[in-house]
């Protein structure tokens, strides 16, 4: 077995196209058993086999410096450097965590567990070099769904003018953790159709040099493109289209599923514990909301980029509708649009934007009915805030609010104020 001769990147490059190819079959085999007995990130990594080969190939490893974007797609990195004992053998599957960590490794630069940073990363290590007057590769790997997140483009941005070598490889597998969101991908598929020859380029616009290889999962035409790039002197995105879950049939009819999965029946594909019958938080969170939503039309779940954890699963996506919406990997902008609708929406029910998601962190915005000050000059001054800055009328407010506006009018009366259609404002009388 060639993956028994491998210790470091160094022992593969003296290695023929066919004995790569091999190797590829080999790390393959060892991430699905390893990932069928311990549960892991399946898709990511099983997608990304040929292309980190063939990397480690090329460059030079710890010299030329790799950045791995969420670390999802990095078990054949650590299996190629000097880790391969914790995928090959069942008593060391925990000696290695499933991030990039340089406590493990030279080739480990960074503790990574959150999307989009690796361009930004990348730019700060490029930086260093050039300030220090080395010549070293620095390179980022980073998925389509990261691109959505908002440090990404800022990254990507960044990148742009830096005007040296920075290569940004961008594994598109046409997938996020479910299914991809944002206007961007659009552009990412033209570019797909086109074999990267398209004179609309998102990549270019922002000052980057642009390469397409359209076999990304085909050892000889990654390694032609990065041999094709290295030593480069200009930042360099090479796009490369890849399969989700490449080589283990479930994993490619199920993309969604197999992002990340529970130790699994490598014959089957099926979970090793039956939870079909079973109900979870996640699940009872989707059949909630979902029922909220059939109540009142203005209840919205929004996610960013992992909606099964809030249980919505492809069919209750389906049956949401337009009151569920995924903002991709954006969380910052999950949180902004979610506050929006309070100025723009005045709702009967109970709830307005329900629930956001971001990786393990979930908020619950509810709409409560708000106590009201017991002091009249307070109250005086709470109304006549929201009545200026948020309602158009005294019946507005109440409805929102859920509060009795006849109450609240003999309350305000103590003090000799009445309420102002005219102004919108309680007034001394």
């Amino acid at each position: 077995m060639y993956i028994e001769q491998v210790n470091s990147p160094q022992d593969i490059k003296q290695f023929s196209a066919e004995q790569l190819r091999q190797l590829a079959g080999e790390v393959r085999n060892a991430l699905l058993t390893k990932l069928s007995a311990h549960g892991g990130h399946v898709g990511p990594n099983l997608g990304m086999v040929e292309a980190t080969i063939a990397l480690h190939y090329v460059f030079n490893s710890p010299t030329d410096k790799m950045v791995y974007d969420v670390s999802h797609q990095s078990y054949t990195h650590k299996m190629l450097t000097g880790r391969k004992g914790a995928f090959l053998n069942p008593e060391d599957y925990d000696v290695v965590s499933g991030y990039t960590n340089p406590r493990e490794s030279g080739h480990d630069f960074f503790t990574i567990g959150h999307t989009s940073t690796s361009v930004s990363l990348a730019c700060g290590l490029a930086k260093a070099r050039d300030l220090k007057g080395g010549h070293e590769n620095i390179i980022a790997v980073i998925g389509d769904g990261s691109l959505s997140g908002g440090e990404a483009y800022e990254g990507l941005s960044n990148a742009g003018e830096m005007g040296t070598n920075l290569i940004i490889v961008v594994n598109d597998n046409e997938m996020s953790i479910a299914e991809n969101h944002g206007g961007l991908y659009q552009n990412l598929k033209e570019l797909r159709d086109t074999e990267g020859r398209s004179s609309c380029n998102f990549f270019r616009s922002l000052g980057l040099d642009y390469l397409y290889v359209g076999e990304g999962n085909d050892i000889p035409s990654l390694v032609a493109a990065f041999a094709k790039v290295k030593d480069t002197s200009r930042p360099t995105v090479v796009h490369i289209h890849t399969q989700k879950g490449k080589g283990y049939a479930p994993a490619e009819a199920d993309r969604e599923e197999f992002h990340w999965e529970m130790p699994f029946d490598l014959e089957t594909g099926k979970p090793k514990v039956d939870c079909s019958g079973m109900e979870d938080y996640h699940s009872l969170t989707g059949k909630f909301l979902l029922e909220k939503m059939k109540e009142d039309h203005t209840v919205v779940a929004i996610s960013s980029g992992t909606p099964t954890v809030i249980g919505f699963t492809p069919e209750r996506r389906k049956q949401a509708g337009r009151q569920f919406v995924d903002v991709g990997i954006a969380e910052e902008h999950a949180v902004a649009l979610a506050s929006a609708p309070q100025i723009n929406v005045c709702s009967r029910g109970t709830y307005r934007i329900c629930r956001i998601e971001s990786n393990e962190h979930i908020f619950t915005q509810r709409r409560v009915t708000p106590m009201l000050p017991q002091d009249p000059m307070i109250l005086l001054s709470y109304l006549n805030t929201k009545l200026r800055d948020f309602y158009p009328t005294l019946d507005a407010l109440c409805d929102d609010l859920q509060i009795d506006g006849g109450e609240v009018s003999r309350r305000l009366a103590a003090i000799d104020c009445r309420y102002s259609p005219e102004r919108n404002q309680f007034v001394s009388c």
